[in-house]
């Protein structure tokens, strides 16, 4: 069992390497988003925050809508079509950087990238059995930390030399890759219950959302991953600002995948007896810690100078040094949390209805990315604003707080990792009742 347990068919394979194209794409432009809204398109902090969060909120929302219309298109058409909306999409964002063009562009985006997450989730959980689920999902989460890895990657030299258009067009010519890829190789795993109408969408959906159980679960999660949000919300402005502008917010925040892709797998099999809410609870204990982490950069830098020595004459900001920190802590946070979670959510899906179910437990990145880029306007409004709004004498303080934006997130994080540890236990009991 053990040699054969590790085994999946083609569509499984395919469908995983084009999320890894697809994920590189997405994670290059995603981690610049709030930069190329503010410094190329024109916005200001906070409605570069309010369109960015939309549009991750968006595609988030809208897979379970997108997912009913693929039951009836057939998986492979419409992950071509998917693939080609997107090639569009970051085309579209690199030629035309207008206020009037960028909105509609990002709308395309959000269809094309939902109709991605459906159709791949669906494959995953279709193409893999109760016993094999958790790890087909901790593989499916490996590929995506892989792609995000190589977007971020290349983000930083494209950004620096060729300037914030350039990761756009290298976002296209990623997903129209991937649309050669599912065009030759891609056959959609058979599946029962295809033809699903949007009314029927939208009663399954009614369904999650009058589920009590599981709607507390997505709401106290979102707390979780408003924090991860601001590895793109605040992260990105927040180092560029007060560290300068030829730092690398996009290497920093590779140490998330990094360390996912390091880890999923053997806490996932450390994790394998236990339950589902209690490797999720681990992980939510780790996010105030990390938020706490970040915002103590003031205290290195008093104790070590603004310039602190590493291994190989190699020096660093005790701000980049923090935020690694904190980063690293969420990343294993992540690893206890995600691969569970999806697994949790499609055990709860009818026979056939696995993608519309985990496009629904999706719902939590809707919340968050609405409230975490939200919130992170105005924080940066008010700690870390953009500079070309200061005077000469206002640059020279603006920042002196500015790690006060973590303390904020420190505590939206132990508020939910306190909630989901009263949630655990309650259903606990109601599960002991029941038996």
């Amino acid at each position: 069992m053990a040699q054969t347990s590790w085994k999946f068919p083609r569509a499984f394979w395919t469908a995983n390497t084009v999320e890894l194209f697809e994920r590189a794409a997405y994670y290059a432009v995603f981690i610049a988003i709030t930069l190329y809204l503010t410094d190329v398109v024109g916005f200001d902090d906070v409605a570069a925050a309010w369109i960015s969060g939309a549009f991750s909120a968006g595609m988030y929302f809208l897979p379970p809508f997108t997912g009913a219309l693929a039951d009836r298109l057939g998986f492979r058409r419409s992950i071509i079509l998917a693939f080609f909306l997107l090639s569009v999409g970051y085309f579209t964002l690199g030629a035309l950087p207008y206020k009037t063009i960028v909105p509609p562009a990002l709308v395309v985006l959000m269809f094309g990238g939902s109709f991605i997450k459906s159709i791949i989730t669906g494959t995953v959980a279709k193409t893999s059995t109760t016993e094999t689920r958790a790890r087909a999902y901790a593989i499916f989460y490996g590929m995506v930390n892989v792609g995000s890895f190589t977007g971020k990657t290349l983000a930083y030299p494209l950004r620096i030399n060729l300037g914030l258009t350039s990761i756009n067009f290298y976002a296209a010519a990623m997903t129209f890759l991937a649309l050669v890829v599912v065009f030759f190789f891609y056959r959609a795993a058979a599946a029962e219950g295809e033809g699903k109408s949007l009314s029927e969408t939208w009663r399954a959906f009614v369904r999650v959302v009058t589920n009590v159980r599981l709607l507390v679960l997505i709401l106290i999660v979102s707390g979780f991953w408003i924090i991860q949000q601001q590895m793109y919300a605040t992260m990105p402005k927040y180092v560029l600002r007060t560290v300068g502008p030829l730092a690398s917010p996009e290497w920093i925040s590779n140490v998330n995948p990094l360390v996912v892709v390091s880890t999923v797998m053997f806490v996932t099999h450390l994790m394998r007896h236990v339950r589902a809410i209690t490797s999720m609870n681990v992980g939510m204990l780790l996010m105030p810690i990390s938020a706490f982490c970040m915002a103590s950069s003031p205290l290195l830098e008093s104790a070590l100078g603004r310039s602190i020595p590493l291994i190989g004459g190699i020096t660093a900001h005790p701000i980049t040094i923090m935020l690694i920190g904190g980063i690293v802590i969420q990343a294993l946070a992540e690893s206890f949390i995600s691969p569970r979670y999806h697994e949790f959510f499609s055990l709860q899906a009818p026979k056939g209805e696995e993608g519309l179910y985990l496009g629904f437990g999706h719902l939590h990145s809707f919340f968050s990315s609405i409230l975490g880029f939200g919130i992170s306007g105005y924080l940066l409004e008010a700690y870390c604003p953009d500079p070309k709004t200061l005077t000469p004498e206002q640059a020279l303080t603006a920042y002196d707080q500015a790690n006060y934006i973590w303390f904020y997130f420190a505590a939206i994080g132990l508020v939910s990792a306190l909630a989901l540890y009263m949630y655990a236990a309650v259903t606990k009991r109601m599960d002991a009742r029941k038996a």
